[in-house]
């Protein structure tokens, strides 16, 4: 038995188990392999590029709080024998592992582990999608992994961000798992097991995934695998790898036994360590997840006023009234007792009309929702609403992060602002969203209005905002991402303005409010600034709310908005899409025809259509992949979206057929059209705006944007969910 290393704080309570079983073959190397972290020294174990050991466990990345790409291993020191001569069977192993990924900034997701067999002890691959397995040339021999990824790679073939992987001399999968199936979250911060078992004489492998330490009946992923096939060597390295992308992931392996042998059937590898040990505190507990408990009585919404109006709190005042006025039997004591009554009910009914007047939406429209969550469900699944939870911040509220206890689901979470304005903001965004269905609208799974607190609770968007995408993203979005992306936009604005009930006016289109969900499928949200009107119906007059680039010039002019100002800013992330800028680009462009600081893309875009060089326009990080009359005919449709002119502007609905081909795209005149506007319909428009309103636009300036808030909510975002506020 090996003595633990003085570096080792936990060695003084871990029980030893066999540390490592050795029967040599004739060459004298091991052929039989049995250890765990419970009796391993530092020594047995090779630690490479970022791995480092911290509180008795591996951590394959670097512990920082700003966004980092890199890459670490871990390695069993000694080589292990997976192959003899003579023989066809390769050993048979089975390894348990408990391993964390914890993040400082929860937006900031990307990369991911493995579990690796490995031809040497001293390559470590790159950062990102590689995982460390695998360098930029993405083929290397005698390399066998198990990923554990947790972020969508469309290069790599992912089919999620929370998902396993076999991967086999790549890092492309060649047989996948979707952790989703078996309510496990790579991203959950909770502690992890896995148990991966490959059987020698059967060539099967089995990988098993669970938040408890109780084995699964059922592997999350099964392969035939004749490791003879893709081992080069008769004996290789075992280990782990962990890669950033970006981001500020952290990956620990808290626990690892393994143990291999030349038996029809691996043996078990030894348990994992008692619950209350230093290396696995937490499995036991996490699962699996409590059950909700039952919803508490809401006291706040039986008010005191309530209980005395009612016929059970006069009952007691007359039970309390022989003791308290015995013998007085006057018209005096009537009367006094009839005042008193007739106070409280006058009282009680204010306080009703003026909480009917803040909460009506609320009454009306929440027994829609699709669920009412308690506030304690919400502050259990943010922790507190933990600042490290936060993944967006806006002006009227903050989204975060949780993790639902019940159902272990990953959640978007939306607490709006205590000011009157936060008020009406979620009211607005509750009444209306509440009522809409549609593939490309981000799915409003419940709300809670409890002690104060106004929360709304949507699904979460694993790929974040389009805009992150564009402009932030290590990869470049794929043009059939792109494309598929402005179809499910288009779409869904053509189920707002043309069927629904009412048309819904959104006001705020733009790439911080469209969603990417895990298949890169488009999800417009953030309803705070929507209004409905009646089909057929001109709009009232508002205050201009939007960001700059976006808003139509008849918007600016008169403050009503339709659905022709939210067809003019569909249009600006259409050319925003293809080009890769952003509609008030502050750079210039190498070539071609430069963008000057503060210049519109619109104005950009037609000029390069006015001069015949309109392919010019297209982000050139797409490298010439993509279909050129698809292209054409998109911009096309961008800039037709975008005519000054609103008359000019095609619906929402021929925009679909536009871009699946099934309906021409109209004639865009070479040059730019003019909005033509009376003098007359411009003073009506501003005396309706000042005579309806009776608050003041306010500018704010940022570094790329300039918004205008205004009976709402708007301005530029900063990164995923920072728009849903």
């Amino acid at each position: 038995m090996e003595s633990l290393s003085g570096g080792f704080s936990f060695a003084s309570i871990l029980v030893a188990h066999v540390v490592v079983l050795v029967f040599f073959s004739s060459g004298g190397i091991l052929a039989v392999t049995e250890f765990d972290f419970g009796t391993l020294t530092l020594t047995r174990l090779k630690l490479l590029g970022d791995a480092h050991w911290t509180n008795g466990s591996v951590r394959l990345t670097r512990d920082l709080g700003v966004p980092y790409s890199g890459s670490g291993k871990v390695l069993y020191s000694k080589p292990v024998q997976f192959r003899r001569p003579g023989e066809q069977s390769p050993a048979s192993f089975s390894t348990f592992f408990s391993f964390s990924v914890t993040n400082l900034n929860p937006s900031s997701i990307g990369g991911g582990l493995a579990f690796v067999i490995s031809p040497d002890d001293e390559f470590v691959g790159d950062s990102g999608g590689f995982l460390g397995i695998m360098d930029a040339r993405r083929s290397r021999k005698g390399v066998v992994a198990v990923e554990f990824d947790t972020l969508m790679d469309v290069e790599f073939n992912d089919i999620n961000g929370n998902h396993v992987g076999l991967d086999l001399n790549s890092v492309i999968s060649a047989r996948v798992g979707d952790l989703e199936t078996v309510g496990v979250d790579l991203k959950s911060n909770n502690l992890i097991n896995s148990w991966v078992d490959y059987f020698g004489s059967t060539r099967l492998l089995k990988v098993y995934v669970s938040y408890s330490n109780s084995k699964p009946k059922s592997p999350i992923l099964s392969a035939n695998l004749d490791l003879n096939k893709y081992l080069i060597n008769d004996f290789a390295f075992v280990g782990f790898s962990g890669s950033t992308q970006g981001s500020t992931e952290i990956h620990t392996i808290e626990w690892w036994s393994f143990t291999s042998s030349f038996d029809a059937n691996p043996a078990a590898p030894p348990p994992p360590p008692p619950t209350g040990s230093l290396m696995n505190p937490t499995a036991d507990k996490a699962s699996p997840p409590p059950p909700s408990p039952a919803p508490e009585a809401n006291s706040s919404n039986t008010t005191a006023y309530e209980q005395k109006s009612s016929g059970k709190c006069h009952n007691h005042l007359c039970k309390d009234a022989p003791g308290a006025i015995v013998g007085v039997v006057t018209a005096g004591a009537f009367f006094l007792a009839f005042c008193a009554l007739a106070f409280i009910w006058a009282y009680n009914k204010k306080f009703k009309s003026d909480k009917k007047n803040s909460d009506t939406i609320l009454a009306c429209d929440v027994i829609k929702m699709p669920k009412e969550f308690t506030y304690k469900e919400l502050k259990s699944a943010t922790k507190g609403f933990d600042s490290n939870r936060i993944i967006g911040q806006g002006a009227f509220g903050t989204v975060y992060k949780g993790i639902l206890a019940a159902t272990g689901g990953t959640v978007a979470v939306k607490r709006c602002s205590h000011n009157g304005q936060g008020k009406a903001e979620f009211f607005s965004e509750l009444s209306i969203i509440g009522t809409l269905r549609h593939r490309n609208l981000v799915r409003l799974q419940g709300w809670c209005h409890e002690k104060g607190e106004i929360l709304l609770v949507y699904d979460m968007m694993c790929n974040g905002s389009l805009d992150k995408a564009l402009f932030e993203s290590r990869m470049t979005l794929s043009w059939s991402h792109r494309k598929k992306i402005l179809l499910g936009v288009a779409s869904a604005l053509a189920y707002l303005h043309q069927e629904c009930e009412n048309q819904v006016i959104h006001r705020d289109i733009k790439s911080s409010n469209i969603m990417l969900d895990e298949g890169f499928n488009a999800r417009l949200g953030d309803f705070g600034l929507a209004r409905q009107v009646e089909h057929d119906k001109s709009p009232d007059a508002t205050v201009a709310a939007g960001t700059m680039g976006y808003l139509a010039p008849e918007y600016l002019l008169t403050g009503r908005a339709t659905d022709k100002t939210d067809v003019f800013s569909y249009g600006a992330v259409v050319l925003e899409v293809v080009t890769g800028r952003r509609p008030i680009e502050k750079g210039v462009v190498s070539g071609g025809v430069g963008v000057g600081v503060g210049s519109n893309l619109v104005e950009w875009v037609w000029g390069l259509y006015r001069e015949g060089r309109l392919m010019e326009a297209v982000d050139r990080r797409l490298g010439g992949e993509f279909d050129g009359e698809e292209m054409g005919r998109v911009i096309l449709v961008g800039l037709a979206c975008s005519n000054p002119d609103p008359t000019g502007r095609p619906v929402m609905r021929s925009v679909v057929q536009m871009l699946v081909g099934e309906r021409d795209v109209p004639v865009v005149p070479k040059t730019k059209p003019t909005l033509s506007f009376s003098t007359s319909q411009l003073i009506l428009s501003l005396q309706d705006s000042v005579n309806d309103l009776n608050e003041m636009v306010t500018i704010s300036t940022t570094s790329s944007e300039t918004s205008f808030i205004g009976g709402g909510g708007g301005g530029g975002g900063n990164g995923s969910y920072s728009d849903l506020v």
